[in-house]
């Protein structure tokens, strides 16, 4: 019954399973991602998804114009200030995507065996025998016998909405295919994946830049989702970009594997960016099937040792039209959370599904359940011994801090940083109980005006497994030079206690830094 990344207490009662769970401040220290759309963009649907544990939203350019985005996201602003429920905003490009373009959203039947043509010339008319494709180099990039999958939106997998073709010849500019199971094509745009062929496209295209430079500049987004990213070149690149426009030096960039290109490139990715996002829909059709559980386990375990996020995609995918996932996609979720995974990515089943409070909440459930069963000893070894002697002074703090949280069985830990880099060093030992992060704000000038930073980096944590952040007050410094000021302490306190994650008679860990020294300190609560 046990496995390394389980842990189940023995004897242990089967009856007890059944026991219902006890309602939670925070829903799961796993993080929920959910992409806003035509079915979750009203306040009213944004504020319920918040209050169902979404933290992170966010917004697919690869549909939909910067004023349809804008108004979805003024939305979201007016559903924060209503629940009073942080949430950071996740911009995703569109990157070097191949779409087939159905101007006048005809239904398109293709049958099994039939052959269909895939073209550049965009003037005509999507058809059952033409599909006009929004690239001129798919015929040199292909050859007789590649693999081409076709689907809506996002691939569903599913043999009636998605499409197989193999290429049975190259007629100039034209890719001529034969269609591999019979199905139905619907809307205005469709994806196109070429399994396993290198497409020569920028990762940050034109209409990226443009998106990224006007609407992210405006609304000071927190991350960027940088769509098939293939090689450390393209986080370099657009981390460059993004050092050119002002406050947007602070955004973090997210890879995006989408294909075996990135997959092959995995190290050095993981290297130069901020966090990765398994994009398992691209990846499950590049990969083998066998394979699709190793590659995950991998590139989580590789992104846990370097303490950066690492988020997983299609998860329960039959939620966009069902109440209820499959027994596979429940414990999907759940293995996901045992591999280490920070946050959950829900695209489609936010997107255009019929249920995204339903779908939020119920990911939300599986990822507590699956987190108290979370084998934290074993997790922590593994990772000190990764780390390895001599440890720096920030990793030998935090790591201190967690086991002296886990020894001590305190309810809580409270960590106050500038930068997020500390408490994120925390949530990398991913300790059993909730690390709340005071974030401290730091004045900062252009020598044209001042301001604060603080709100970038509390944002920021919300994308990383157990870290709750909380913005302090300006004038309570993060470095203290008198240890008896504990004025910020109380607010972090009692913001725990309000949230009901710290009762009376509890020990709380804090992490602070004391003039030059940083000190871990246990505080046990009177009543």
């Amino acid at each position: 019954m046990h496995s390394n990344h389980l842990l189940l207490e023995e004897p242990i009662r089967m009856a007890s399973i059944l026991e219902p769970s006890k309602p939670n401040f925070f829903p799961a220290m796993t993080k929920i991602v959910g992409t806003l759309g035509p079915k979750s963009r009203s306040v009213e649907a944004i504020s319920a998804c918040l209050k169902a544990g979404m933290s992170v939203a966010r917004f697919d350019f690869s549909w939909g114009d910067s004023e349809y985005h804008q108004e979805t996201l003024e939305n979201l602003k007016a559903s924060i200030k209503a629940t009073k429920k942080l949430c950071a905003v996740m911009l995703d490009t569109v990157g070097a995507e191949l779409q087939v373009v159905n101007k006048r959203e005809t239904t398109i039947s293709l049958t099994e065996d039939a052959i269909v043509t895939l073209t550049p010339h965009q003037g005509q008319e999507a058809s059952n025998e033409v599909l006009p494709i929004n690239f001129g180099g798919l015929a040199k990039a292909v050859k007789k016998g590649d693999t081409i999958f076709v689907g809506q939106y996002l691939f569903t997998g599913s043999e009636t909405t998605s499409v197989w073709l193999e290429v049975d010849q190259v007629n100039g500019d034209d890719v001529i295919c034969v269609v591999k199971n019979s199905a139905t094509l619907a809307g205005s745009m469709f994806t196109l994946h070429a399994s396993q062929v290198h497409i020569d496209m920028p990762t940050l295209t034109d209409k990226d830049k443009e998106v990224i430079s006007t609407w992210g500049v405006q609304n000071k987004i927190d991350f960027i989702s940088l769509s098939y990213t293939r090689h450390a070149e393209d986080v370099r690149e657009a981390r460059e970009f993004l050092s050119k426009l002002g406050d947007l030096s602070q955004t973090q960039i997210f890879a995006k594997i989408e294909n075996v290109e990135g997959l092959t490139h995995f190290d050095e990715i993981l290297k130069e960016a901020d966090g990765i996002i398994l994009s398992r829909g691209n990846l499950g059709i590049d990969l083998p099937p066998e394979k699709v559980f190793l590659f995950q386990k991998a590139a989580v375990h590789k992104c846990n040792m370097a303490g950066k996020p690492a988020v997983v995609t299609r998860v329960v995918d039959s939620m966009t039209d069902n109440l209820r996932p499959t027994r596979a996609e429940a414990t999907d979720v759940a293995n996901a959370v045992l591999d280490g995974t920070d946050a959950i990515l829900l695209g489609a089943e936010t997107l255009r599904g019929l249920y995204p409070v339903e779908t939020i909440s119920t990911v939300g459930k599986i990822c507590a359940e699956a987190g108290k069963v979370f084998n934290q000893d074993l997790y922590f070894k593994k990772t000190v011994k990764f780390v390895g002697e001599p440890m720096t002074h920030l990793e030998a703090i935090a790591s201190s801090a967690v086991r002296a949280a886990i020894k001590v069985k305190a309810s809580v830990i409270i960590c106050f940083t500038s930068s997020g880099r500390a408490a994120r060093l925390i949530a990398k030992y991913r300790p059993t109980m909730p690390v709340l992060s005071v974030v401290i704000p730091r004045l900062k000038t252009n020598q044209l005006k001042w301001s604060f930073t603080g709100a970038f980096e509390a944002r920021q944590s919300l994308i990383v497994r157990g870290l709750f952040p909380m913005l302090a007050d300006p004038r309570h410094p993060a470095e203290s030079n008198n240890a008896t000021n504990e004025s910020v302490l109380k607010v972090a306190l009692d913001h725990g206690k309000a949230s009901g994650v710290i009762k009376s008679h509890d020990r709380v860990v804090v992490c602070q830094k004391v003039g030059d020294a940083s000190v871990v300190k246990i505080i046990e609560l009177e009543d």
